[in-house]
């Protein structure tokens, strides 16, 4: 197995275009055609993570927070993450980072979260837009099937949980076939030719959009393929910040605080002002969640958990919903059971282990 092997079973769960546009998800240091000896799973990649992988003796790091954030302009070791990178290069390790884009999976961070907590009913808090595309293109009718079903295998036509969804328009289309061209239809230079078409037009993913047009070129009979790609605005509900569900029955806020604190094995909860209501409807994001405090006030939550608040982020609560501060790591540290199930389900007879180290740079005084 090689890395490229593991990049792909990653990116089909978590596609690269939908990290966030600061992020630096990807391969950071290796070559995507080693071989794989074994991988070691963890929060954050720092030198002593690079030691224990040697030690384990596992050469890919698969990480969520990414080592390389910025540009690097020098290595000479002058930081933790110069040191890291050098430390890894020496020992041919390679490091991999899934980061924003395993965020933003209906099934990736704070699917983990809600798990936890046995939230039901779950779905995307923010969802993201301009992720989909709508495709039309025009196929002459003794075509059209070919053309439809090829563009379906590729993933076009996902809408949801349906699948090969499609609008079609019959009409007559035309063409004058120039000098030096090889239509289907009538000869190279001849007269003004009509045809009876289909216009097929089917929604396409981002992550989709390349696979979707090469099965549209190789299926489609024209010598110029008429197509138009367009964005759309649309929410997509299986993409986006955050998850919002209910707890299977309502309960104290002392109550749920005292279950966070144990489902998410922290130490130290910061809350804002107790209401003295029940809670069943959480708003939960790992990581830095306070952009989504808005969000979740209008979906009506009852509680926020997140991590990452500054002192006056909470006053923003003004007693409509109780933010509930478990910390960047402490809402994360699951995250490694998602690269686990997904590496183990794709390569079950293969060596991948977590990470033993807790790589939280913050400590408490109790």
């Amino acid at each position: 197995m090689q890395v490229k092997d593991v990049m792909q079973a990653i990116e089909e769960k978590a596609p690269l275009v939908y990290q966030e546009g600061y992020d630096n998800c990807g391969l950071q240091v290796g070559d995507p055609e080693s071989e794989v000896k074994g991988i070691l799973i963890s929060l954050d990649v720092t030198e002593a993570v690079v030691d224990e992988a040697m030690a384990r003796n596992c050469n890919m790091i698969v990480a969520h927070h990414p080592l390389i954030f910025s540009g690097i302009k020098r290595l000479s070791g002058r930081n933790y993450v110069e040191r890291t990178i050098i430390k890894a290069i020496k020992n041919n390790i390679s490091i991999y980072a899934a980061h924003t884009n395993l965020d933003n999976m209906l099934h990736g961070v704070n699917a983990k979260i809600a798990e936890k907590l046995c939230l039901q009913q779950t779905s995307i808090l923010a969802p993201m837009k301009d992720t989909l595309r709508k495709l039309y293109t025009y196929v002459p009718m003794t075509a059209a099937d070919k053309v439809r079903e090829a563009l379906f295998a590729a993933g076009a036509g996902d809408v949801g949980k349906y699948k090969e969804c499609s609008f079609n328009i019959e009409g007559k289309g035309s063409f004058k076939p120039g000098a030096g061209t090889n239509p289907t239809i009538g000869e190279a230079g001849g007269p003004r030719e009509w045809v009876e078409e289909v216009k097929i037009e089917v929604l396409v993913q981002k992550d989709g959009e390349s696979k979707i047009l090469k099965a549209l070129f190789e299926s489609h009979p024209y010598e110029e393929v008429a197509y138009e790609l367009i964005g759309l605005q649309n929410y997509d509900q299986e993409i986006g910040a955050g998850m919002l569900g209910l707890l299977p029955e309502p309960m104290t806020e002392w109550d749920f605080l005292s279950m966070l604190k144990k489902a998410m094995q922290t130490d130290c909860i910061r809350h804002t002002e107790i209401r003295g209501k029940k809670v069943q409807k959480v708003a939960i994001c790992g990581g830095s969640g306070s952009f989504l405090l808005k969000d979740a006030i209008a979906a009506g939550a009852d509680m926020f958990v997140t991590g990452d608040f500054k002192y006056h982020q909470f006053f923003d609560a003004e007693g409509r919903i109780v933010i509930a501060d478990i910390g960047h790591y402490e809402s994360e540290q699951f995250t490694k059971e998602i690269f686990e199930a997904l590496l183990k389900e794709k390569f079950p007879n293969f060596a991948t282990l977590l990470s033993n180290l807790s790589t939280n740079p913050v400590k408490y005084f109790c």
